[in-house]
């Protein structure tokens, strides 16, 4: 099979498409087909060798990739053969090989895809959907809501914008350049979208919001960015933080909280852990909800063997919605 492998910690470049042995299916394990493969913002800090934490950098060579779905092509010893054939996908952890034709996973870990969802969709709501869904749990969202989601058009970004469409709320989908803004107003209906690259963007918003102030800010950009997003919010609004793709988290201090009566929340890691189940519920609401077409992830393929051009886009923000390998 091809798969892509890596050496040497470093640029997009570092990231080689290779022939190798194919995996084979161990006790307890299937072995999948990859039709798609997700990409993670979290996958090139891995390849750069800089992350920390559960992002510390692996033992190389190694094959990179968190997200896979396909077709079981192989079963290992006490596994029910009736998986044989099967559409699946799997969240495989950090680093372990999904950027590959072939990969294998404890078959306890493993999903079958719904009917009417595509593979782009399915391994797109195993990893990026699944966080979506616990930002979701841990911040109810209302009709009487006005949202503000900064990257509107990115991976997470879209589905809470259908999230919040879906019950009721006043949306602000927050996107850079023209492209990504009609995105974003494609989303959804009433979606109020804007380019958060534009002059003087905040006072846009507040003129399409008419006299409204944001209840809730989603943001998972930070910088610049992000704080002018958290400015929108009124008395008492909240701000939920899942990332900073500027480079930086927002700059806040308590009295910034404390002038409007403000919250702020990292909701990420072990914080979206709030369904009971854990990370297995949070996988099944997350395929439930693209199988009821209630968020429909935006997706962008590369080919495989163009992983390092993937990553390369992804970091310089110019891909839309989750960023797919195919083989």
């Amino acid at each position: 099979m091809f798969a892509i492998r890596q050496y040497e910690f470093g640029p997009p470049e570092t990231l080689q498409y290779e022939s190798v042995p194919d995996p084979v299916a161990g006790k307890g394990q299937i072995r999948i087909a990859v039709t798609a493969a997700g990409v993670h913002a979290v996958d090139a800090v891995i390849r750069t060798g800089t992350g920390s934490g559960p992002f510390a950098p692996p033992e190389l060579p190694m094959t990179p990739g968190r997200e896979v779905a396909g077709v079981v092509d192989q079963v290992g010893e006490d596994v029910d053969e009736s998986w044989l054939g099967k559409r699946v996908v799997t969240h495989l952890g950090m680093a372990s090989g999904g950027y590959a034709e072939k990969a294998v996973r404890e078959v306890e870990a493993v999903h079958e895809i719904p009917e009417g969802v595509d593979d782009a969709e399915a391994v797109t709501m195993i990893g990026t959907g699944r966080t979506a869904v616990g930002i979701l749990d841990n911040t109810p969202i209302s009709a009487d809501d006005v949202v503000v989601v900064t990257a509107a058009a990115g991976g997470i970004g879209n589905l809470l914008v259908q999230a919040a469409r879906a019950v009721g709320a006043t949306v602000v989908g927050l996107a850079g350049g023209p492209a990504k803004v009609d995105q974003v107003r494609a989303l959804a209906s009433e979606v109020i979208a804007v380019d958060y690259r534009a002059e003087g963007w905040p006072l846009l918003v507040r003129d399409e919001l008419a006299g409204r102030e944001a209840t809730l800010v989603f943001d998972g950009v930070g910088g610049k960015p992000g704080r002018a997003a958290f400015d929108l919010l009124g008395i008492g609004g909240k701000l939920i933080m899942f990332g900073w793709s500027a480079g930086e988290p927002i700059e806040l201090s308590a009295a910034d909280l404390f002038e409007r009566y403000l919250t702020a929340s990292v909701v990420l890691g072990p914080t979206i852990l709030k369904r009971p189940g854990g990370i297995r519920a949070l996988e099944t609401e997350a395929l439930r909800q693209v199988a009821q077409r209630r968020m429909v992830p935006i997706t962008q393929s590369f080919p495989l063997a163009e992983a390092g051009k993937a990553q390369h886009a992804l970091e310089t923000r110019e891909t839309v919605g989750k960023v797919v390998l195919i083989p």
